[in-house]
């Protein structure tokens, strides 16, 4: 596996039963057809793929699979980021499949996410045959490597020969670029295809290659997980042991079993900081802690001896500040991932945290003193009465009770998408504790490009209810996918901030500049979303006051399919709502 410089490109062009005698057609035809029923016994069930002659052979090929499903999008980055979604959500690798040329190209951002997020995809780009490139040949560029080192491999076998052998070559290639994908770290994968002409079969009823028996897979790669050993659970324990005032915190990717956390705050007796995307924000964390932070008397009382951090770094900014390299960190990471932007880990733990945490907890000695999770306790119980006691009573929508009331609406067994940039933050810093949602976001390289695709896909292989929490440029962002949301199986209810612009903006050190804000930064629109909501074919509500938000959003649930929800806001009243907040906490704290 490369995680590093340039990928591997697997078995070379120009040798071995690859590049026998034979031509296009039927040989590319077998060989896709090879490769897609290596997938499906793999297990393999949906790819996305935007149209395009030089795929033929593969798009075909999956078409024609009873087990897989085909999901045809207009325009090759909308269904990158569907794929991606769709992985996101089943937890195993997706296709996507583009032509050559520019098509490539418009994969890349979804290929960065699924890198950097840890999401297993199978990326496929067709391509003209080796001796074109550098040529001035039609929709021809050096695909090999395009995505440098932002895949986990990558391959390029050249044009598919038959010939003895080809069959172990082609489904041995499926079954290492699948194995590959969800190695750890989990990530996407690129196999480079050149296909000679003609790219579409004699017949579509030729059988594949033969495979292994009874349908099992080629190869079957097993043991891919971190199981903790003793020495590293007696590290852990040991540092726990000599700190008196110890926190969790918890990101993205904690990929941690809450019984298990439960288990090591039981013996410890330590507060946990969960961002909802963790999905570990249950009954007895505190959810107010970004309001907290920024109460420079409480920040500066409650300073831990020992962080354990449990995924990737937290969202806000407040406690991404507050925990510097002079607070001892221990980082648990079942990839063995560096997710420490401030280099502040005194020690490193490469395994699965749920078995780790429970031996931890075994190995544990007395409880940290009693004073120090009840003044954390204590002072969740003021901020959430002040933040909610504040924001119920205002009648306008609030970014920040849009998010709370969102995610608390939702019902057991459903997913939750939230989008990059204000969304997120406002989720962290609003939402309530509780059990049985499942947290999604973008957080790789938390672009906002993409996300409505990534809802659908993620709705196509969910088994519950989908809802989406983004603002308006998100959504605008990726109207492509919007237009053909109405054709989806399946769908999600999307909940628009609009507030016409990039509200973030707003609240950063660019909102000061006494020109170019507006055109550079605050970007207003002028745009009627319901009207895009309305040209797409998706029923559309607009949701005037913040007490209706959870009843709306139950009613495009029940409904079906694909809705929008458009919540109007002011980018200028929002950032003051977000300062009283902030006040009314430091208020119930006290002096």
């Amino acid at each position: 596996m490369s995680t590093g410089g340039a990928p591997p490109r697997g078995p070379g062009r120009g040798s071995g039963p690859a590049r026998e005698a034979g031509g296009g057609g039927d040989a590319g035809w077998r060989f896709a057809r090879a490769l897609v029923d290596e997938w499906a016994r793999l297990g393999l069930t949906d790819a996305a793929l935007a149209p395009g002659s030089r795929s033929a052979p593969l798009a075909l090929a999956l078409a024609e699979h009873p087990g897989v499903r085909v999901h045809v999008h207009l325009d090759e980055r909308s269904a990158s980021f569907f794929a991606l979604g769709l992985a996101r959500a089943a937890g195993r690798p997706a296709a996507v499949l583009c032509t050559s040329g520019t098509a490539a190209a418009n994969l890349h951002p979804a290929v960065l996410e699924a890198f950097h997020g840890r999401v297993p995809l199978l990326v496929l780009t067709a391509d003209r045959p080796p001796e074109l490139r550098d040529s001035g040949a039609n929709q021809t560029v050096d695909q090999t490597r395009l995505y440098g080192a932002a895949v986990r491999w990558s391959a390029d076998l050249g044009p598919p020969r038959p010939g003895p052998g080809a069959a172990a070559v082609w489904r041995g290639l499926a079954a290492r670029a699948w194995a590959q994908a969800l190695g750890r770290p989990a990530g996407p994968v690129h196999l480079n295809l050149p296909f000679d002409e003609p790219l579409v079969p004699g017949s579509l009823d030729a059988p594949p290659p033969p495979g292994r028996p009874r349908g099992r897979p080629w190869t079957v790669t097993a043991g891919t997980g971190r199981p903790p050993t003793r020495r590293q659970a007696e590290a852990v324990a040991e540092a726990v042991a000599g700190a008196r005032r110890g926190l969790v915190v918890a990101g993205w990717g904690a990929d941690t079993a809450p019984g298990a956390l439960a288990a090591f705050t039981a013996a410890t007796g330590w507060p946990v900081l969960a961002d909802p995307i963790s999905d570990l924000r249950t009954e007895g964390s505190v959810s107010t802690y970004d309001a907290l932070l920024r109460v420079t008397a409480f920040a500066a009382a409650h300073r831990p001896d020992l962080v354990l951090r449990l995924g990737g770094p937290p969202t806000g900014r407040a406690l991404g500040a507050w925990l510097g390299a002079d607070v001892p960190q221990v980082l648990v990471d079942p990839d063995g991932a560096w997710a420490d932007p401030p280099r502040a880990a005194a020690l490193r733990v490469p395994a699965d945290p749920s078995p780790l945490l429970r031996e931890v907890a075994e190995l544990a000695g007395p409880p940290c003193p009693p004073g120090w999770p009840a003044a954390w306790a204590a002072a969740e119980r003021a901020a959430r009465r002040a933040i909610d006691e504040l924001v119920d009573g205002w009648e306008e929508p609030f970014e920040g009770r849009a998010a709370r009331d969102v995610a608390a609406a939702l019902p057991d067994g459903a997913t939750l998408l939230v989008g990059s940039s204000g969304p997120v933050r406002d989720l962290e810093a609003f939402a309530r504790p509780r059990s049985g949602l499942r947290h999604l976001a973008n957080r790789g390289v938390s672009g906002i490009d993409g996300f409505v695709a990534t809802t659908l896909g993620v709705a196509a292989a969910a088994s519950g209810p989908v809802a989406a929490l983004m603002g308006d440029l998100t959504f605008l962002h990726d109207a492509s996918t919007v237009l053909g949301a109405a054709r989806r199986d399946g769908g999600a209810a999307l909940v628009v901030l609009d507030n016409d612009g990039g509200g973030i903006f707003s609240s950063l050190p660019q909102a000061g500049l006494p020109r170019h804000f507006e055109t550079l930064f605050g970007t207003p629109h002028d745009l009627d979303l319901g009207a895009v909501a309305e040209a797409a074919g998706l029923p559309w509500r607009r949701v005037a006051k913040a007490a209706e938000l959870p009843a709306a959003l139950g009613e495009a649930l029940a409904a079906g399919g694909t809705r929008v929800l458009l919540v109007p806001g002011d980018r200028a009243a929002n950032v003051r709502r977000h300062r009283e907040v902030q006040q009314a906490v430091a208020a119930a704290l006290g002096p």
